[in-house]
């Protein structure tokens, strides 16, 4: 009651807002000039559970913004630094420190465990990697950037909305644009856009205000202009990521899920009777497979759909080309749903063998 007194007394937050808060989990994603601030709110804030990741060490050129460390922090990885920190600011929640480089193994494992993720890197490459990651595990992401004077905040994938692919569809080139690093930045700069990145955090975890979901918050330090530009949800990006067409998908079934292993034939479930079938095709594709009992699960809302497996029964997944069911089955992997099978044949090859199958039947007959 102490502690976060100052919360409970608000009525839009209260006892039930604060429990809400400290069963709460959230991964920041780099412990930067962005990472710090967001932590150090959302630790003081009672945040239950914070998971930091970054592989980095703290140097000297950091000090002037990354306001979590001090000399004495300098040379050490700055996700365990940061927990050090923040450990003294609240003995009363549970930080977790990976320092480690987030990749395309280790995304799908660690955002699976945390509610929100946070985006306070400085590179092209990993924005687009978290937003993957997001959109496959279907969590929060509140995005934040800064450059010189300027910076930009929004929130993507929230309540199915867009995504960071919607506001930047085209990746930039390699070294296209500076960083911080070569063109330099305002020290309060990464304190003014971390601090509203917390305040997003917050507003999601309480239920409360309006989320800067569709919205790209910019803002400029020397002028305190703000302008909200809005983001049209794009579903063909979305798509993108989930027909397994950007190299987070492809790079984590081939090196991650070893999705091979459990592919498999028609004709070898077709004969069974413990096995349910789940097309991941859109509900307007065509041909309807006819003479099994399927049941429609389209990839882009497939997270919202699992209630519908069946853990007693062999899950067999097809779709047109044989590309999506192996996303299935990897998703389903990912949540502990195993005995799934991606049907290499198509929605067409699959109807053509039914009805091969009930002629030969009639025949014999």
């Amino acid at each position: 009651m102490d502690r976060y007194n100052r919360h409970i007394i608000l009525s839009e937050i209260g006892q039930k807002g604060q429990d809400k808060l400290s069963k709460a989990k959230v991964l920041v994603v780099g412990a930067g000039g962005l990472g710090c601030p967001v932590l150090q709110y959302l630790a003081a804030a009672g945040v239950g559970t914070i998971g930091i990741i970054d592989f980095d060490v703290v140097e000297k050129s950091n000090l002037q913004r990354q306001i979590l460390f001090g000399t004495s922090s300098l040379g050490r990885n700055k996700a365990t630094e940061a927990k050090r920190k923040l450990d003294d600011l609240n003995d009363s929640i549970k930080i977790i420190a990976y320092p480690e480089k987030l990749t395309f193994q280790n995304a799908i494992q660690l955002f699976n465990q945390y509610d929100v993720i946070v985006d306070g890197t400085d590179n092209f490459e990993t924005r687009y990697l978290i937003n993957d990651a997001c959109i496959i595990t279907n969590k929060k992401l509140v995005f934040g950037a800064i450059y010189k004077f300027q910076g930009q905040v929004s929130v993507f994938n929230y309540n199915n909305g867009p995504s960071y692919r919607c506001a930047f569809p085209n990746k930039p080139k390699k070294n296209a644009i500076a960083n911080c690093s070569e063109v330099g930045v305002l020290g309060v700069l990464p304190g003014i856009i971390g601090t509203m990145q917390a305040n997003e955090v917050l507003k999601i975890i309480l239920g409360i205000g309006d989320v800067l979901s569709g919205k790209l918050l910019c803002y400029d330090a020397l002028s305190y202009q703000t302008t909200i530009l809005n983001i049209k949800k794009s579903e063909n990006e979305i798509q993108k990521v989930l027909l397994n067409k950007v190299d987070f998908n492809k790079q984590e079934l081939n090196n991650s899920c070893k999705v091979e292993d459990f592919e498999s034939s028609i004709k070898e479930f077709v004969i069974l009777d413990n096995v349910q079938f789940i097309d991941v095709r859109e509900s307007h594709e065509q041909p309807k497979v006819e003479g099994i009992t399927v049941t429609n699960m389209p990839l882009n809302s497939f997270l919202e759909h699992l209630d519908l497996i069946n853990s007693e029964k062999k899950k067999a997944v097809f779709c047109e080309s044989g590309i999506r069911c192996k996303m299935a089955v990897f998703i389903l992997n990912k949540h502990n749903i195993h005995n799934c099978y991606s049907i290499k044949e198509g929605a067409s090859e699959i109807n053509s063998y039914i009805k091969e199958l009930q002629n030969k039947g009639s025949n014999e007959r």
